[in-house]
């Protein structure tokens, strides 16, 4: 069954049309204004926002669909600053419904109140009753991140590994992490834990690759803009480095270092060959390569306190006296303030417990204590960039 949304315009129309008089309804009820059908009155605000609460699950899901749609990049081709939903469905792939456009408005729309989008209307007698109304969308500092640059990155992998069935089956037992100790709801899901279905599933793998080597591609480019400490590094080593993303980001910046990228064998099986990086597979919790320094970014978190001790005790060993370990990662603030750098880590941290009950997100004191309780002289926060810091566990103060 087809169904839409009827503005209070068609309303009007049909009432009027049933042999209402046209004098009774205008002397009864005020005109319709088109562009301010919803008012938020200040009474309503809680209510209102508690309900998007309830149905807020459904804007990364229009996202998701948006994105598979190639509406962005389509956009982002055209030779005007604003196209029509029909504009750009004229130009999906595989289009078989005649009425694509309308049901893309539907989408866009929504996406637009969430500033996402910009919108102007092109306003046929918009005064009159029945009168149309066409958007025409625009993009913003936003939806540009879901473009790819020019590296070929964007959030989109992000976004579609968040919401994938993969990923969303899991976020139904947060309950159940509550109530039960050492409790993973990955493997409540899938009967085995997040490395292991990776392992048997490259599909996860390829896509949880791409998410981080996008990422990558993204954050580590604001990072070279602030951070001083790979000058004067002739070995770095990159721990839980993926496909190599982020060593071959740092060695194209100072090509004097010799990057080597560690991981598991079945991670780096298909990691692409960038000059100057070497491609090492291993454990980092049996042996780390030695080098003057070593890089993980995004890397703790995946781990309990007691693991993460066990790979920072073997980063101090293959690291000389003056070495250091140049950490990736959010910290947690103590105090939940109504920001999005705040909410980002804290759902990061959700992320994180949807794996393992033990594993987190940490504040800066927690990572002092990891640092001295494996034997560093204790950290430093050096900069941040997109709500991560960078933060050197040193061997020497």
């Amino acid at each position: 069954m087809k169904t839409r949304h009827v503005s209070s315009s068609d309303w009007l129309e049909r009432l009027l049309s049933s042999g209402i008089r046209n004098e009774y309804f205008e002397a009864n009820y005020p005109k319709p204004n088109n562009n301010n059908n919803n008012i938020e009155r200040e009474e309503d605000k809680d209510f209102l926002f508690a309900e998007q609460l309830a149905y807020g699950a459904l804007v990364p899901m229009v996202m998701r669909a948006v994105i598979k749609l190639n509406v962005f990049e389509i956009m982002s081709r055209a030779p005007t600053t604003y196209l029509s939903a029909l504009e750009i469905a004229s130009q999906l792939p595989n289009n078989k419904n005649p009425d694509a456009h309308i049901v893309l408005d539907r989408l866009l729309r929504l996406l637009a109140s969430h500033s996402v989008l910009t919108c102007i209307i092109k306003e046929n007698d918009i005064n009159n009753i029945g009168g149309e109304v066409e958007r025409f969308y625009g993009l913003t500092q936003v939806s540009k991140y879901f473009i790819k640059n020019e590296e070929g990155a964007s959030l989109c992998s992000s976004l579609l590994f968040a919401n994938d069935k993969i990923s969303l089956e899991t976020w139904y037992y947060f309950d159940d992490t509550v109530l039960n100790p050492d409790f993973s709801a990955f493997t409540k899901a899938y009967g085995m834990d997040a490395y292991e279905y990776g392992a048997k599933h490259p599909e996860m793998n390829e896509l949880l690759n791409r998410s981080m080597s996008d990422d990558s591609a993204i954050i580590m480019k604001k990072i070279l803009e602030n951070y001083k400490g790979f000058e004067g590094l002739k070995v770095l080593v990159d721990v839980g480095g993926g496909v190599g993303t982020n060593s071959n980001i740092i060695v194209s910046k100072f090509p004097t270092i010799r990057g080597i990228n560690f991981d598991l064998p079945h991670v780096i099986e298909t990691a692409p060959s960038y000059p100057g990086v070497e491609h090492v597979g291993g454990d980092m919790f049996v042996s780390i390569p030695k080098g003057d320094a070593i890089f993980m970014k995004w890397v703790l978190h995946n781990w309990s306190d007691e693991q993460c001790l066990t790979l920072l005790k073997k980063c101090y060993e293959a690291l000389p006296d003056e070495g250091k370990v140049i950490v990736v990662e959010t910290i947690v603030p103590a105090v939940p303030n109504p920001n999005n750098a705040t909410r980002l880590s804290y759902t990061y941290d959700l992320m994180m417990m949807a794996f393992s009950s033990k594993v987190k997100e940490r504040t800066e004191e927690e990572f002092e204590a990891l640092a001295k309780k494996s034997g560093f002289a204790g950290i430093r926060l050096a900069c941040n960039a997109c709500s991560l810091w960078v933060i050197e566990f040193l061997k020497m103060i």
